[in-house]
This record gives C-alpha cells, sequence and structure tokens, in this order.
C-alpha cells in the first residue's frame, strides 16, 4: 500500500495547533520525565513529551504550549539524563581517556566481514566496501540500533536497520527508510563522513551517531548524556571481539557484551 505523504508548513502548524480535538493528533505521545530536542541546525530545547510522524514532530513545551515542525527539521530527542559521576572511561572533554585513534582505523580492509551475522551480511559488507567503513563496526551499530529488523521504528521517530531520522534521512537523500538496502547505505555513509569528521576516534563516532556532532562538539568529546554513554560502552563491547578488524580501546569498567 502506498501512502500519500504531504510535507507542513508553518500555516499548516497554526491550524493543527488550533484544532488540537482532531482525530490527526490522536496519535501516541510518548511522555517522559525531560528529553532534549535536537535540531538540524544544531540548537537544542528541552521538552516533555514528544510525538514524531513522517512529515511532522509535536513537541511539548515545559510549563506548557506545544510546537509543531517538520520532522526533517528534528535531527533527534535524546534523554534529559546527566551523569552526575562522570564515567572513568569515557568522560567529555577528556584527552586521556580518549587518545585519538589513527584516521585509517574505521575503514575497510581487504577481508574484513561482519561482526553479527544476519541476512543482510552480503549488503553490509558490500555498502561498507563501497564507502570504505569496516563492516564489523556497520553490523555492531545495527545491531545495536535495531536487532537487524528493518522495520524497528523507535518512540523517538528512529526507522529501519540503522535507526535514521528523518532529518538524517533527508539530509542523506534517503526518500524510504524502510528499504533496508537504502537504510544501510545511508547509515553506513553517514558513519563514514563522521569516521573522517573525528579521524577515526571510534568513540566519538558513536557518540555522534547517537547524540549528533553537534552534541560532541559543544562538551568537546562524548556528551555526558547516559544514553549516549551507554550506547558507547555497549557497542565497544560488541567489538571486543576478533573478528573486528582492529583492538578498541582498552575501557576500564564494565561494559556490554554480546
Amino acid at each position: 500500500m502506498v501512502t500519500m505523504k504531504r510535507n507542513f508548513g508553518w500555516q499548516d502548524s497554526i491550524r493543527i495547533l488550533a484544532l488540537v480535538s482532531l482525530p490527526v493528533l490522536a496519535g501516541q505521545v510518548e511522555p517522559t520525565d525531560a528529553a532534549i530536542a535536537v535540531f538540524s541546525d544544531g540548537r537544542t530545547m528541552k521538552i516533555e513529551s514528544f510525538d514524531v510522524g513522517d512529515d511532522r514532530a509535536r513537541l511539548s513545551l515545559p510549563g506548557g504550549g506545544t510546537l509543531v515542525v517538520a520532522s526533517s527539521r528534528l535531527d533527534r530527542i535524546l534523554d534529559d539524563e546527566n551523569l552526575s559521576i562522570p564515567d572513568p572511561a569515557i568522560t567529555a572533554g577528556n584527552p586521556a581517556a580518549l587518545a585519538v585513534s589513527s584516521p585509517g582505523r574505521l575503514r575497510f580492509r581487504t577481508g574484513a566481514s561482519v561482526a553479527f551475522s544476519s541476512i543482510f551480511d552480503d549488503w553490509i559488507v558490500g555498502l561498507s566496501a563501497k564507502h570504505d567503513v569496516d563492516p564489523a563496526l556497520v553490523s555492531a551499530v545495527v545491531k545495536a540500533e535495531s536487532a537487524f529488523s528493518p522495520w524497528a521504528r523507535s518512540s523517538k521517530g528512529a526507522v529501519g536497520l540503522m535507526q535514521l531520522m528523518p532529518a538524517t534521512a533527508d539530509r542523506l537523500g534517503i526518500k524510504n527508510r524502510y528499504d533496508p538496502v537504502a537504510n544501510l547505505d545511508g547509515g553506513i555513509r553517514y558513519l563514514r563522513w563522521l569516521s573522517d569528521r573525528y579521524e577515526g576516534d571510534l568513540e566519538l563516532v558513536l557518540a555522534a551517531y547517537n547524540s549528533g556532532e553537534a552534541a560532541v562538539d559543544r562538551f568537546g568529546g562524548v556528551p555526558p548524556y547516559r544514553e549516549t554513554v551507554t550506547y558507547v560502552r555497549k557497542i565497544v563491547g560488541f567489538l571486543r571481539d576478533p573478528n573486528f578488524s582492529f583492538p578498541p580501546r582498552n575501557l576500564t569498567g564494565p561494559a556490554s557484551g554480546r
């Protein structure tokens, strides 16, 4: 079944806000203690709840009020939960904890394979070779993001194998985020771009994939968001495997395994 989509402008937003009783806004709104909306221009905003669709996102603001924006303007939504005690292995802006990897460490190497096997192995290896990214890293990201389900959709609006947000998909030219090949191609290209930006620094690449490069740049390292630190440690834990093309850094403390 083909679903027709319409791009919403600011005039549509005003009409929607004025007619909140209409069924079109009766979608599932995700309540949260606190969250941070990150926009595609790098700006952030604290929100209380959200409803992210393919075309528009409805954000409930602290103290009342609602903002409706095009989903293509919303880069991602993060849990607003900072670590009260700095992580000993991954700390924002701590160069001692984040030793820089060489730029080639995340690149494709002859004979490289996936860290997790799935029906998408051939596509992951082929597209990783095309974009010069290590397929073990790609498979670990897919494992963490969607557990290899092309139909996965998060409450925050991320879709597909590599959980692309509408803004990221738009930036990468991906028209159908549920298309597994297109989703993989876009996610791998994004990983390659981040690898170039952060000179192959594994933790910074992963942190930016989760929280956005604006957050990584703002904090000068891995942001102190619990969600992001947990995400980085989880994937680094996945990659403590002889199939990976290079040994990850020896991060202290427990990490997620398989």
